[in-house]
């Protein structure tokens, strides 16, 4: 890629895409540019990137063909208020913000300007995202190409509607967090049982990215491969018993849609 990615907010998910773009090889350096809050925010990112950075939000607006937005959503307009007069048509925005859709974006920006609505999750750090991406009409299918190339460098993507955009926070934008406090319950139980903490968190964890594959590269239902593990009176049916009695099914629904929720209120406010 030849075009100059630029980074408004370099928090954990900013951080997170910087780190799998390059990783990826898909783009240098230099063609990365970023603002963040504090000089020792950047000071540190340039000596983990290399990239340009500047305290400045225009100057990166002003260097940058695409653009994205990683800020909080709450400082969205403020954002947009000083970059607004540096983006013309020919400019690419990527927002990064749950809460925040197409038509509020058109209103603070209120002018044309080409925008994709985006998804990632941390796993762009190991180059293992699942991002969503949908674009406003004004985005061409070579420059959605383009975009998806970026997110695709640090995961997976996939194109979707914009009324399932709040969908994708519950399922994989906030999910990380549920699967840390699994692999953490898990190795409390192994260390309960005796067994070193680091290694118990590496069976844990090893065990989860695991099972995460067969799901992935098998196409077989997770019931599926759930009872092929399950033999007659064994262990992993007691486990999975007690699993049962305890909710866990109707636990990770109830989190999942009120996190889903909470994103449908904050697109209300």
């Amino acid at each position: 890629m030849t075009k100059t990615i630029g980074f408004i907010g370099c928090g954990n998910m900013g951080q997170a895409m910087i780190n799998g773009i390059l990783r990826s090889g898909l783009c240098t350096p230099q063609q990365i540019a970023a603002s963040a809050h504090t000089q020792a925010t950047l000071d540190r990112l340039s000596d983990l990137y290399g990239i340009q950075t500047s305290l400045n939000n225009p100057a990166i607006a002003r260097m940058s063909d695409i653009i994205f937005l990683a800020v909080k959503p709450y400082k969205y307009q403020e954002i947009i208020r000083e970059i607004r007069d540096f983006v013309d048509e020919q400019k690419l925005i990527v927002a990064i913000a749950a809460g925040i859709n197409h038509a509020k974006l058109d209103s603070f920006f209120d002018k044309p300007v080409k925008i994709v609505r985006a998804m990632p999750n941390t796993p762009a750090m190991v180059q293992e995202a699942m991002s969503a991406l949908t674009p406003n009409k004004r985005i061409t299918p070579g420059e959605l190409q383009e975009v998806s190339a970026l997110f695709e460098s640090f995961g997976k993507t996939e194109i979707i509607s914009e009324s399932l955009m709040d969908t994708v926070i519950g399922v994989s934008g906030s999910s990380p967090a549920y699967i840390y406090m699994l692999i953490e319950a898990m190795a409390d139980a192994a260390v309960a049982d005796g067994m070193p903490r680091a290694q118990a968190y590496k069976f844990a964890a090893q065990s989860v990215y695991g099972a995460a594959k067969m799901v992935l590269e098998t196409g077989k239902h997770p019931g599926e491969l759930k009872d092929a593990v399950c033999s007659p009176g064994g262990t992993t049916i007691a486990a999975v018993a007690k699993l049962e009695e305890a909710g866990l099914r109707s636990a990770v629904i109830s989190a999942q849609r009120s996190c889903v929720a909470k994103a449908k209120e904050m697109g209300n406010a």
